[in-house]
C-alpha cells in the first residue's frame, strides 16, 4: 500500500460515513465496515479510536490473525508516514522470540547436550510443513468435527509422517523422512519427540488425536507380533495413510483394568468368532481395521479386525472436537482368521505391555508442547492487556502465576528430554524394565502440570478464557481439554502408582535408615 499519510490527515476522518483508524502504522477506511463491525458500531465511533492511532485498543480486544483476513486486510487504504509496522505474524517455519515460547534448546544463546544441527534442521521444516499444510486443516477440522481430509493425509504420507510417529527402528528403511533431510538410520527418539512437539502447538487438541494417533498406538504390535503375511497384507496401505487403523482395548467395562475386559474370542476351526464392546476407541470411528483385546479360553488375546459383517461404530460426543473420532465399537460374532492372531494365544498381555511404554511417551510430548502453547498466550496477553493504566502483568498476582506456569513447564520439558535421552541409549528390552515406572511418574506430572496450566491461565484472561472464538480461544480449548492427557493411555493416579510400585520392588535389600 503507497499511499502515505499523517495522523493529522487521520485525524480529519472521525465521523459516521467517513471513518478512519489507524493500527500499528497501518491506516484502514472502515466508514462502511461500521455496521459490519461484530461488537457493534459504537466501538469505532469512540473518541479515541475514531481518526485516531486505535492500536491499543485493538489488540486489547482482538488476535493479530483479526487483521490479516482478507476482508479486514482490503479495508487497508495506506500508512503512516515515518512509521513502521511493529507487529508481524512469524513466517512458516519460524522460531517465537516470546520467553519460553519455545524449549530451551531452540531459544537463541541457549545449549542442550541433546540435539544435534540435523535436529534443528528437522525442527525448522517440519515446523515449516505443520504451518503450512496442518494448521490449516486443524483449524476448520477443530471447528466442523470433521475428520482430516484424504488430501492431507496424503501430504502426510508423502514426508512418512506415520512411520516417523512410530519411532526409530526397521520400519523406516528405505522410507524418505521429511523430503531426506534425515536418514532412516539417524532417526532417532528426539526427532520424534520434535514431531509430537509440532502437531501439538496449534491449540487444536482434538486434532492431535486425528492425526494417525490410532496408527501410532495399533500398528506397533502388527509390527511386532503380526505373522509375515498379514504384515505384508496390510501395514503397506496402513503406513502410506490409505487405510485406517484403531487399538481397541478399553471397554465399559474394563479401563486401566485391562485385565477386566468382556470381549470374547471363541474358536470356530480355522477362525475366531468376536463378540463384545469397545469404548473411548480413538479414530474408531473412520477405522478400517481394529487391533482388539479378547478374552479366550488361554487368557487375554490381541487380535487384528477388519471392518467388516458386523462390526460397527458410533460416534461418542466428547469434550474434544469429533475430528478425533472417538467411537463407540461393537462386535456383533465377527469371524476373524486365526491367522490374524497377534503374537501368541493368550500372550496378549505382553503384546500390550511392550506398547505403553511408547504411546505414554507421546501424550507427555504433545501434553507438554500444548502447555508451551499456553505459556506463551499468558505472556502475551498479560503484556498488552490494560488495567487499572497499567499491563495486566503488572499485578504481582499476575506475575506470581506466570512463575509458577514457567516453572511447571520447564521443568516438565527437562524430565522429558532426560527420558527420551534413555531411550535412545536403551534397548528396546531395557526401556520395558526400566522407563515403564519412570514414565508412568512422568505422565502423572505434566498431565498435573497441565490442568494447574489450564486454571492459572482462565484466570488470567477472565471471561475470555471461557469463550471459544476470540482472545482466549486457545485457552478455552485447552481448559477444555487438557483432562484428557490425565486419562489417555492410562489414567495419572494409576500411572503414579505404577512407578512408585517398580520402585519398591527395585528396593536393595540391604539398606536401611
Amino acid at each position: 500500500m503507497s499511499k502515505e499519510y499523517t495522523f493529522e490527515e487521520v485525524a480529519k476522518h472521525n465521523k459516521e460515513g467517513d471513518l478512519w483508524i489507524v493500527i500499528d502504522s497501518k491506516v484502514y477506511d472502515v466508514s462502511k465496515f461500521v455496521n459490519l463491525h461484530p461488537g457493534g458500531a459504537n466501538v469505532l465511533y469512540a473518541d479515541s479510536v475514531a481518526g485516531n492511532d486505535a492500536t491499543q485498543a485493538f489488540f486489547g480486544l482482538h488476535r493479530h490473525e483479526t487483521l490479516l483476513k482478507l476482508q479486514y486486510a482490503r479495508l487497508q487504504i495506506g500508512t503512516i508516514r515515518g512509521e513502521e509496522e511493529v507487529i508481524k505474524a512469524l513466517a512458516p517455519g519460524e522460531l517465537s522470540t516470546v520467553p519460553y515460547a519455545e524449549p530451551s534448546w531452540l531459544a537463541d544463546g541457549y545449549f542442550s547436550p541433546y540435539y544435534t544441527q540435523n535436529h534443528r534442521k528437522f525442527q525448522k521444516a517440519f515446523r515449516k510443513f505443520c504451518m503450512e499444510v496442518i494448521y490449516p486443516e486443524a483449524v476448520r477440522c477443530e471447528e466442523n468435527g470433521k475428520r482430516i481430509s484424504q488430501e492431507v493425509f496424503d501430504k502426510l504420507s508423502e514426508i512418512n509422517f506415520l512411520p516417523m510417529r512410530l519411532g526409530p527402528g526397521k520400519h523406516l528403511e528405505g522410507r524418505s523422512l521429511m523430503g531426506g533431510i534425515v536418514k532412516p538410520e539417524e532417526f532417532d527418539y528426539f526427532h520424534e519427540l520434535i514431531v509430537n512437539t509440532e502437531i501439538a502447538h496449534f491449540g487444536t487438541r482434538g486434532v492431535v488425536d486425528g492425526l494417525f494417533n490410532g496408527g501410532v498406538i495399533a500398528v506397533p504390535p502388527i509390527l511386532n507380533y503380526g505373522s509375515p503375511e498379514l504384515q505384508a497384507a496390510v501395514l503397506p496401505d496402513l503406513l502410506s495413510g490409505k487405510k485406517f487403523v484403531a487399538l481397541a482395548i478399553s471397554e465399559a467395562f474394563a479401563g486401566s483394568d485391562v485385565s477386566g475386559l468382556q470381549t470374547t474370542a471363541v474358536k470356530d476351526g480355522d477362525h475366531w468368532v468376536v463378540t463384545g464392546t469397545k469404548k473411548w476407541i480413538t479414530n474408531g470411528t473412520f477405522a478400517d481395521y481394529f487391533t482388539t483385546g479378547c478374552k479366550t479360553e488361554t487368557g487375554f488375546t490381541m487380535i487384528f479386525i477388519p471392518r467388516g459383517e458386523g462390526v460397527e461404530t458410533k460416534p461418542i460426543k466428547t469434550s474434544y472436537s469429533a475430528v478425533a473420532g472417538t467411537a463407540y465399537v461393537t462386535f456383533d460374532k465377527v469371524r476373524v482368521p486365526v491367522s490374524n492372531t497377534l503374537g501368541q494365544e493368550g500372550a496378549g498381555m505382553s503384546v500390550i505391555l511392550s506398547n505403553f511404554n511408547h504411546e505414554r511417551w507421546m501424550v507427555t510430548a504433545t501434553s507438554q508442547s500444548a502447555q508451551r502453547l499456553i505459556v506463551e498466550e499468558c505472556l502475551k496477553w498479560s503484556n498488552q492487556r490494560m488495567v487499572f493504566g497499567k499491563p495486566l502483568n503488572a499485578q504481582a498476582v499476575i506475575r506470581a502465576k506466570l512463575g509458577k506456569m514457567i516453572s511447571r513447564v520447564e521443568s516438565g520439558q527437562n524430565w522429558l528430554e532426560s527420558i527420551t535421552y534413555q531411550m535412545n541409549n536403551m534397548t528396546y528390552a531395557e526401556m520395558s524394565s526400566k522407563l515403564a515406572g519412570p514414565i508412568g511418574l512422568l505422565k502423572q506430572y505434566i498431565s498435573k502440570n497441565g490442568r494447574e496450566i489450564a486454571e492459572d491461565a482462565t484466570q488470567i484472561f477472565g471471561g475470555r478464557a471461557l469463550t471459544v472464538t476470540g482472545m482466549g480461544k486457545l485457552v478455552e480449548n485447552f481448559h477444555r481439554t487438557s483432562g484428557f492427557d490425565a486419562i489417555l493411555a492410562g489414567a495419572e493416579d494409576v500411572l503414579g502408582d505404577l512407578g512408585v510400585r517398580q520402585a519398591i520392588k527395585k528396593m536393595p535389600v540391604n539398606v536401611k535408615l
